[in-house]
């Protein structure tokens, strides 16, 4: 499996900020002509070596999984853009969006997985949850792929590690992130909230005055059960007074029933009985979620940085959003440790009857996701460089202030489910779920914990 260290991986979340010289291919002749005043750089050799290959009378299906299901989000858009110039280009071949969130994705990969009928193109998340896919042999190895029109060079140093297995690259980023708070500056003024939080204690303050003002919190899409886990877990980086909790367990320097775990759950508890989240929470998935926030009806949104894009592109939020770290928990933590988030990742089936065709569809697709992700507003936290002028080519004051973050980082953490293998990680998912429902003893849900990580190691 892939291993890092975290200076490797503060050096790669280091280069997510206004990272330089990209290989970004044009779609067609005239795709690159079109997008030219967008700042991303344009390769006309690599688009020859794309799109000028000898033309094939068979016709040719590739299913095409992704988890860009909502249209408002820019990567739809730019995504079909890219899937719609593929197939002009090579008319003999059909991509097959099958469009899903990430939880109803996670789940179809694994009964796809089981039959052995694993998608043409799927996503995967990095290191343990990519784990078992691997060992099952379900993914095509990339090596020969990635190094085609220089694809390999156009990612951030260090980032392809995380879906390396036994020196075989698996499959391919589409962001590299850290965890956020977005807010919106007119609620805030509304309930005369002067600045952002910077201790856990005023978020939950802060909390308790906005609901007093008849204005949600909070936004979060818990039916979606990472979204609830990712936030607990930049808790618990804060009540263990740094990164390594995870690790420590697995090493058996301590257990889930240590006091910073405890601690971490009743504050999550706190922040859930303040009233911080919408009703109903656990029937609004990601996409629902997070469209609470980008349509101005809440305050606060905890996220990876990877939201940025669909909340610049928010009518409703125009110029309304800023952007805070993480807060203390008790007076513990630093705020420039943050949730770190190699994104979920594009991988190909080993059993695909176009295996070629695939790798050089995903070639394609991967050269120009940066260009057009720039091109759309998306391209804060993306895993590969890019190159352009944000400020120039219009990103907000907001995305601007994302992307300064990322000189922040001093460090940080893997989300639980990243970490550990998937039979603990899904108890504690379905575990911290459960606080959005009704609230538990602390040292119950600790319990629970480290119950599940030792029937499943």
């Amino acid at each position: 499996m892939a291993k890092m260290n975290m200076k490797s991986v503060l050096g790669l979340v280091l280069a997510g900020s206004l990272a330089i010289s990209l290989t970004a291919c044009g779609s067609s002749k005239d795709n690159g002509d079109k997008n030219a005043n967008s700042g991303a750089s344009n390769n006309a050799g690599a688009t020859n070596a794309a799109t000028e290959k000898p033309a094939s009378n068979e016709k040719v299906t590739i299913t095409f999984q992704n988890i860009y299901p909502d249209p408002t989000d820019p990567k739809n858009g730019m995504m079909k853009k890219i899937v719609k110039q593929y197939e002009t280009d090579h008319p003999n071949v059909k991509i097959e969006l099958d469009s899903l969130n990430t939880d109803q994705q996670k789940q179809k990969l694994k009964t796809q997985a089981a039959s052995h009928e694993v998608p043409d193109i799927t996503i995967v998340n990095p290191a343990a949850q990519m784990q078992p896919y691997v060992d099952a042999k379900l993914f095509a190895p990339l090596n020969d792929m990635v190094e085609q029109n220089g694809l390999k060079d156009t990612f951030q140093d260090g980032v392809l590690d995380f879906y390396t297995f036994d020196n075989n690259l698996y499959a391919l980023p589409d962001g590299n992130n850290i965890g956020v708070v977005y807010y919106n500056k007119d609620l805030f003024q509304q309930a005369g909230i002067a600045n952002p939080p910077t201790t856990f204690e005023e978020m939950i303050a802060d909390v308790k005055t906005l609901k007093a003002k008849g204005i949600q919190p909070m936004a979060i899409g818990e039916k979606d059960t990472w979204t609830g886990s990712f936030l607990f877990m930049n808790i618990l980086l804060r009540t263990n007074g740094g990164p390594g909790f995870l690790s420590d367990v697995v090493a058996g320097k301590k257990t889930f029933e240590d006091p910073a775990f405890v601690e971490a759950v009743d504050a999550m508890q706190n922040l859930i009985q303040a009233g911080a989240f919408q009703e109903g929470v656990t029937s609004f998935d990601y996409n629902a979620g997070e469209n609470i926030f980008k349509t101005g009806k809440a305050a606060m949104y905890y996220m990876g940085s990877w939201a940025t894009g669909g909340i610049e592109t928010s009518e409703a939020l125009k110029d309304k959003v800023g952007v805070f770290k993480f807060p203390t928990v008790n007076g513990k933590g630093d705020p420039n440790q943050f949730m770190l988030a190699p994104g979920s990742a594009f991988a190909i089936s080993a059993d695909s009857k176009h295996l070629q065709e695939t790798k050089d569809f995903l070639n394609y697709f991967m050269l120009n996701f940066p260009k057009e992700a720039f091109a759309v507003k998306g391209a804060v936290g993306l895993a590969q460089k890019v190159d352009g002028d944000f400020k120039a080519a219009g990103y907000s004051d907001m995305a601007i202030s994302v992307l300064d973050l990322f000189k922040d980082v001093k460090g940080g953490d893997l989300s639980f489910d990243n970490t550990m293998n998937p039979g603990t990680s899904q108890g504690h998912l379905t575990s911290i779920q459960n606080l959005f429902v009704q609230k538990k003893d602390s040292a119950e849900v600790a319990k629970e914990h480290q119950t599940a990580y030792e029937s499943n190691k």
